[in-house]
């Protein structure tokens, strides 16, 4: 059951995606930001928590997921470290992500070399 949540919730959160990019005139970047700042949003305002406790790996693996690791890091740093938290708790949450993606993004280009279209 818990796989068919993760499947369901991820495939509306890439479906609303897919939406922004045939309907409007948003660049995917512009889009991708998106999604990570209304996860922040959504974090701030206690309704991710809920949706991430709910769907798994559905909500916390996509770029809003990212966003919501990034808010409960600068929580969790303000309420320990005061007001300098707020600068360096986003980051410190989400190191373990950012390092896997440079260190399996430097072994792809290892093997991989880009082409021209």
């Amino acid at each position: 059951m818990e796989y068919l949540k993760a499947f369901i919730i991820g495939g509306i959160l890439c479906m609303v995606g897919q939406i922004f990019i045939d309907k409007t005139k948003l660049t995917p970047a512009r889009i991708l930001v998106g999604f990570v700042v209304g996860g922040v949003i959504l974090s701030a305002l206690g309704f991710y928590e809920p949706l991430a406790e709910f769907a798994g790996a559905g909500a916390t693996v996509p770029l809003s997921g990212f966003g919501h690791t990034l808010a409960k890091g600068v929580r969790a740093a303000v309420a320990e470290k005061g007001f300098l938290g707020a600068f360096t708790g986003g980051i410190s949450a989400a190191a373990g992500g950012i390092s896997a993606a440079i260190i399996f993004g430097f072994i792809i280009a290892l093997f991989f070399k880009p082409k021209d279209k």
